[in-house]
């Protein structure tokens, strides 16, 4: 871990809650950070607020930010995670099947589950559960073609992951062709990705899963640093590559998984926020990895905030913000005569 790593890691943990209060406060009631502060101690029973501030920050906004912040957490570490064991600073959960499983079991949800979709207890879960099934499954697909020989290497993860992610946009080609007018609407903005149905209950349900999927990583960064050597290098040093590789797809596929199901589609966060941490930290997957994590995080509350404001009382959605801050950082880095490195 380089010196200035945790001063960096510090000013990201800052940034990301003065952001996340400055987003709590604002919205068509606007209030001050000394209000949304008020709201919070009195939820803790450390002092008093307002009825109508409490249940405007409590109950719409914090589930929200929260979820923002579990959601970017999830992918930009995921995007360390996997760029690491595939030994790629380009990789991210779409080359290996995750998200497009999870936009495959989403967008047959919405095709096929109507009359399920309908249900006033079932529907609202319907969607993130088939979204969620469809990554697990889609991860598990690609480590068992990845298989050879016995041995699972990152070159083979991820031209298995780039043929699943093609076999199931091939598959929400054809179901988008069988959709009606309701669902091809449902699917346009599922595909955009947003974070206006976060609620308490489906942050209870996403949390743990995201939560377990982030704790598994850490434990990752010694054996990805050596990894980064060489799939041959690292067998020598003791490193035991199949399991590194199975322990990092089955945790970026729960957080990965559990993420897209609840907010759809967000591009780019778990690509931009890996290569701009490695380029502040160097490799070192220490820093690395919570650095993503942190980054993640703050890039999405920021871009959430971004989406309810720019065009207030509309909404945009997230998808396309992270998309207009991620295509330009990476057309800079091709302009700027960088993309030899990423690709090496």
């Amino acid at each position: 871990m380089r010196p200035h790593a945790p001063a960096v890691l510090a000013g990201l943990a800052i940034a990301l809650g003065v952001v996340a209060v400055i987003a709590l406060g604002t919205g068509a009631v606007g209030l001050s950070p000394g209000e949304v502060i008020a709201v919070l101690a009195d939820r803790l029973g450390l002092g008093d607020a307002p009825a109508n501030h409490v249940a405007i920050v409590w109950s719409i906004r914090l589930p929200r930010a929260l979820l923002a912040i579990l959601v970017g957490a999830a992918l930009g570490t995921a995007g360390a995670t996997l760029q690491g064991v595939v030994r790629n600073p380009l990789a991210d959960p779409a080359l290996v099947g995750v998200s497009g499983g999870a936009a495959l079991g989403a967008v047959g949800a919405f095709v096929l589950g109507a009359p399920l979709l309908a249900s006033a207890s079932l529907g609202r879960w319907i969607v993130p559960g088939a979204a969620f099934a469809g990554a697990l499954l889609a991860s598990r697909l690609a480590l068992r073609l990845a298989r050879v020989g016995g041995t699972t290497s990152g070159a083979t993860l991820l031209l298995a992951g780039i043929g699943i992610a093609a076999l199931s946009g091939a598959g929400v080609g054809i179901l988008v062709y069988l959709a009606d007018d309701a669902a091809l609407r449902s699917i346009a903005f599922w595909n955009l990705g947003s974070l206006g149905g976060a609620t308490w209950p489906l942050l209870a349900v996403a949390a743990p899963v995201i939560a377990i999927g982030l704790a598994l990583v850490p434990h990752l960064a010694g054996p990805l640093d050596r990894l980064a050597l060489g799939e041959l290098e690292a067998r020598h040093a003791g490193v035991d590559v199949d399991r590194v590789t199975r322990r990092a797809i089955a945790a970026t596929s729960l957080a990965v998984g559990a993420a897209v199901a609840c907010c759809g589609a967000i591009g780019f966060v778990g690509l931009v926020v890996p290569y701009l941490a490695r380029a502040a930290l160097g490799p070192g997957h220490r820093a690395l990895l919570p650095a993503s994590a942190l980054g993640g995080a703050l890039l999405l509350v920021a871009a959430d905030l971004a989406a309810r404001t720019v065009v207030a009382p509309a909404e945009l959605p997230v998808g396309i913000l992270t998309a207009l801050v991620g295509a330009p950082v990476l057309l800079a880095v091709v302009r700027g005569g960088r993309a030899s490195e990423l690709l090496a």
